[in-house]
């Protein structure tokens, strides 16, 4: 399986400050926070990633990451001229995905959860062996602003509602989607929706038609955050900051997550101890290095 991370977009509703520097290369607490989807998919055992983003900033995350072997993994870009929706990623990711299955996640997007790990190897697991797609539903508050799922009396996912007047529930589906490689078709022959963009609902609900859907109810001891706004950004950064101080842990550590799950060697971890040395990062990432084998 391969993944993708979908960092374009014009930031609107984070102007004027993404005039500056694109959302995703924005500081979260103490990363940029490409850095936790990032480490999403690297937590699922993903190696291969396609990073996606603007002609301006593509350049960027090349010189942020290079081709990925520091980190033991293969990084790959491509540009997104226009926002034309998520699903458009798929498209544009069409010669990287070939025959494989991939999974999609947004760049903007933190999931954290004691067995998340698990969960995702699951679901990659789910669509390399089955085919079809996997989703996540986290519940929300304000189930008017999301793609919101739709359950018949059985739990069965029956539907994909985009932004609903009377929502079915209060089940979101977040921002990491796994598909077979029948999901390139299927963005292909997409038609723009009324506000112009090609709908990633549209494909979850394809998939959902022919029964080929699984999913997982993120609960009470998982969270997900989708920072789109000044808001969610500042609830983001106390989140994190607040696990992180009383946990003594760090969440979305992509070198961490290098480390180990033997991606790159003491050796490797040394190189970013000392890329950034003089942090509170570095001091982290040493105590791991110290650790008794």
């Amino acid at each position: 399986m391969k993944g993708i991370v979908l960092a374009g977009g014009y930031g609107t509703r984070l102007k004027p400050a993404s005039l500056a520097v694109i959302k995703q290369l924005m500081p979260v607490y103490n990363k940029p926070m490409i850095f936790y989807p990032l480490s999403t998919l690297m937590l699922t055992g993903i190696r291969d990633i396609l990073i996606i983003s603007t002609p301006n900033d593509t350049p960027k995350f090349k010189q942020l990451f290079g081709d990925g072997k520091r980190l033991g993994v293969r990084f790959f870009y491509k540009v997104q001229k226009t926002p034309k929706g998520i699903a458009e990623a798929l498209i544009i990711g069409k010669e990287f995905i070939k025959n494989d299955s991939v999974v999609l996640i947004l760049g903007d997007n933190i999931f954290y959860g004691a067995n998340l790990e698990e969960l995702l190897i699951s679901a990659k697991e789910s669509v390399e062996q089955r085919g079809g797609a996997y989703l996540f539903c986290y519940r929300v508050k304000d189930p008017t602003r999301y793609g919101i799922a739709r359950f018949d009396n059985n739990m069965r996912l029956i539907e994909i509602i985009e932004k609903p007047k009377d929502p079915p529930s209060n089940w979101a589906v977040t921002g990491i989607y796994f598909y077979d490689s029948t999901c390139v078709e299927i963005a292909s022959s997409l038609r723009p929706s009324k506000r112009g963009e090609l709908e990633i609902t549209d494909i979850n609900n394809w998939y959902i038609k022919k029964k080929s859907v699984s999913y997982s109810l993120l609960g009470s001891g998982y969270a997900w955050l989708d920072m789109g706004t000044f808001q969610s950004m500042l609830d983001a950064q106390n989140f994190i900051e607040t696990i992180e101080t009383r946990q003594g842990l760090k969440i979305g550590s992509v070198e961490e997550i290098a480390y180990r799950k033997g991606y790159i060697k003491k050796e490797g971890l040394r190189y970013f101890i000392e890329l950034y040395k003089g942090s509170e990062y570095a001091d982290y990432l040493q105590e791991i290095l110290n650790e008794k084998d």
